[in-house]
């Protein structure tokens, strides 16, 4: 479904991105691991057309790279930021709506299927995404992102500075996600997380990927842990 391939990717003179290459199939969920600083976050955005990168991204055999991140959504991929990017003076339903596929095209998803997803969202409904929880503004910014019907989810650090049952309901998510085969890669710092959900593995290092494999691997391989992993 995904395929990238030797992609570099910069912030103005800085190389951020070493050649990285990895895969997405279709149903399946990949988790992009590593340290803080390492490209994982930048390997989303390079994919959504967000930041300046070469190389190769192909989704679903169609070369995407240099399209705008707009026209890459259209194509069935959904981004959820680390930073919600939510619109604080719409209320939930509206946020919502706004991540809408249009009616002509229809979608799987509607908004009462989000409700049934996170039930706060329903007793929020009618209030302003402002004035959300971080873990409530977390569940807003999946749905919505759901709600444009994406065959593809790029998801960074959904848990981050969550509490405990926050981080067990988005958990809950994307295990439904992988139970509808919707594809996934899956940004998370959690390593706990990542190996329970995850099918497939890429640790990343300095701008590359220095493993890949599946849990049992990663389990089984105490020295990329410590290297890259453990702090």
């Amino acid at each position: 479904m995904l395929e990238v391939e030797e992609l570099h990717a910069y912030y103005g003179k800085s190389h951020v991105l070493h050649g990285v290459s990895f895969n997405v199939q279709p149903g399946e969920i990949v988790a992009l691991l590593g340290r803080n600083g390492v490209g994982r976050s930048t390997s989303i955005k390079a994919i959504m057309g967000l930041v300046a990168a070469r190389g190769s991204v192909r989704f679903r055999n169609r070369q995407i790279l240099g399209l705008k991140a707009h026209e890459i959504a259209r194509r069935g991929i959904g981004y959820v930021p680390e930073d919600r990017a939510i619109f604080p003076d719409l209320t939930v339903r509206q946020n919502l709506a706004l991540g809408m596929k249009s009616r002509k095209q229809g979608g799987r998803w509607k908004m009462e299927d989000m409700f049934a997803l996170f039930p706060q969202l329903e007793e929020r409904a009618d209030a302003p995404g402002g004035v959300l929880s971080g873990g409530e503004q977390q569940m807003l910014t999946l749905c919505r992102t759901l709600m444009g019907d994406p065959d593809l989810l790029l998801i960074d650090e959904p848990t981050e500075g969550l509490a405990p049952r926050t981080v067990a309901q988005v958990s809950e998510f994307l295990c439904e996600m992988k139970r509808r085969a919707i594809s996934v890669l899956l940004v998370e710092q959690k390593l706990t997380i990542s190996l329970q959900i995850s099918q497939r593995l890429y640790v990343m290092g300095h701008g590359r990927v220095v493993f890949q494999g599946t849990p049992e691997e990663l389990r089984d391989n105490e020295s990329v842990r410590k290297e890259w992993l453990e702090v």
